[in-house]
């Protein structure tokens, strides 16, 4: 049975809970609430299993920061026996307009701390990940600020809808590979 590790990055603790800069943990559990999942507190993560078409996905929110995400991402890669090209990260993207999605196999770490950790602890940065559109119209503002701030109510209406195509990402990541799921979801 083919495996697959899907990391959510976020922030433990209620303060973080409802923040865009954990949407990466929000759409782990859109996925689990739809798949009737139980999440149980494991090394390193909140842990889950999806068994689905002949796959498994092993599902993490790691229980370290955002920014030293790489140490649970490398120990459930190497737990589960998880080769790189099944990794998909999923996080949020400041420069993406609100609720798009853009998939990619590899690239930088374009400033984000978490991405920065995981490319440091595999010493690679060809893994697959999942950007979520957090952007912000303003030409000046505080980033950092505005990642940990709460959802706006009007993106509150519309984030069920932008998740579950993010959760539909998933699977057809596991059943078709990035550059399928790249070429049908990129742009949504």
């Amino acid at each position: 049975m083919k495996k697959f590790l899907i990391v959510g990055l976020g922030n433990i603790g209620e303060e973080y809970q409802n923040t865009r800069h954990n949407v990466g943990f929000q759409i782990l559990d859109r996925l689990a609430t739809k798949n009737e999942l139980l999440w149980t507190e494991k090394k390193l993560a909140s842990y889950a299993l999806l068994k689905h078409k002949g796959r498994q996905f092993v599902l993490i929110k790691p229980s370290t920061f955002m920014n030293r995400s790489g140490k649970a991402v490398r120990y459930w890669a190497l737990q589960e026996k998880i080769p790189l090209e099944n990794i998909l990260v999923l996080t949020d993207e400041l420069h993406l307009p609100f609720g798009s999605i853009r998939l990619k196999p590899k690239g930088s770490p374009a400033g984000h701390n978490g991405l920065k950790d995981i490319e440091a602890q595999l010493n690679t940065s060809t893994y697959a990940r999942l950007r979520f559109g957090i952007g912000q119209e303003k030409k000046s503002f505080d980033q950092v600020k505005f990642v940990l701030d709460p959802w706006e109510e009007s993106e509150q209406k519309k984030l069920p809808e932008r998740m579950d195509l993010c959760t539909e990402a998933i699977i057809n990541f596991g059943l078709e590979g990035i550059q399928n799921t790249m070429n049908r979801f990129n742009g949504k």
